[in-house]
């Protein structure tokens, strides 16, 4: 499964609580978030690796010092979480030090460094990060701080209530998401993820990120089984369709997408069943933007059977 996992609402507001001091240290500014000014107020150091060169990320490790002390103990631990976990980037704690992967898209390092800062701001992060093979190895906690520094990422790069009030200016769908993308100057995908965190407190809105869905367009290693990136839940939609599967809703996605490569891939109204085992009607829209399609799916209204008379 690609659903993002819910986090308590205490723990939000403490990772609110952590970024708002940031922003403030920073004299509120406006977008977009200059993440070298976020550097330098954090003291943060930021450096490169690369993942698809496992000589040069060895190397990368063993040369982490501090005062002319090596850091790690065990520096093929690092280099070995890297390629489990499929890192992207890192945060060395010890050092207050940032390594990005240089050999992913340039596109992707501004949400990768923001999501690093987003650890190093949580200081219970900071035991599980590199050194114990035990914690920072088990999929589910990895998975945990995952989503919490997505959280501090988030909130960090969009300022905070400053994109909330923005994005409640306009009616859910991708039009606005993408009038709000140069605002702000992140991913499509990332601005994607906070449209939906904002609009779907009570409105229970679900938004998928996957490779094309028309059958003539899957890759070979296209898995129908898990065939989302990413599958997100407002959190009106997961404490009210909790039992809603990808596969499912995947499938009614490629119902409606038309084989355009790029572009609007087509709109259709659904019926999904809340837990209740009542049926509601969403309106689903897709856009292809090449490299992934985005999908938005916003509850309308409850589905109202008409009885024969």
């Amino acid at each position: 499964m690609a659903k993002n996992k819910i986090i308590r609402a205490k723990t939000l507001g403490d990772i609110d609580q952590r970024v708002e001091r940031v922003i403030r240290g920073l004299g509120i500014p406006e977008p977009p978030l200059d993440l070298r000014q976020v550097r330098e107020l954090l003291e943060l150091d930021r450096g490169y690796y690369s993942a698809d060169d496992p000589t040069l990320l060895q190397e990368t490790v063993s040369r982490l010092r501090i005062a002319g002390k090596q850091v790690l103990k065990r520096p093929t631990l690092l280099a070995e979480a890297v390629r489990k976990l499929d890192l992207r980037a890192l945060y060395i704690p010890d050092q207050k030090r940032i390594l990005l992967d240089r050999s992913q898209p340039q596109l992707k390092h501004r949400w990768n460094e923001a999501h690093e800062i987003g650890h190093s701001l949580l200081p219970w992060h900071d035991g599980a990060m590199l050194g114990d093979d035990q914690l920072t190895l088990l999929p589910a906690c990895h998975a945990h701080l995952e989503s919490e520094a997505n959280f501090a990422a988030g909130r960090l790069l969009f300022l905070r209530d400053r994109f909330t009030t923005e994005a409640l200016d306009y009616e859910p769908s991708l039009e606005a998401v993408k009038a709000l993308k140069p605002v702000f100057d992140n991913t499509y995908a990332t601005t994607f993820w906070r449209c939906v965190e904002t609009w779907g407190t009570i409105r229970p809105i679900i938004r998928l990120i996957t490779d094309h869905p028309h059958p003539s367009r899957r890759k070979a290693d296209f898995d129908p089984g898990i065939p989302c990136k990413h599958f997100i839940q407002s959190d009106a939609f997961a404490a009210q369709f909790s039992a809603t599967l990808e596969t499912d809703v995947f499938d009614l996605v490629a119902d409606y997408c038309s084989a355009s490569k790029g572009g609007p891939l087509g709109a259709c109204e659904v019926v999904l069943t809340n837990d209740n085992g009542d049926m509601h009607i969403f309106f689903f829209e897709s856009f292809s933007f090449h490299y992934n399609v985005l999908t938005l799916g916003i509850h309308l209204r409850p589905h109202v059977k008409m009885a024969a008379i």
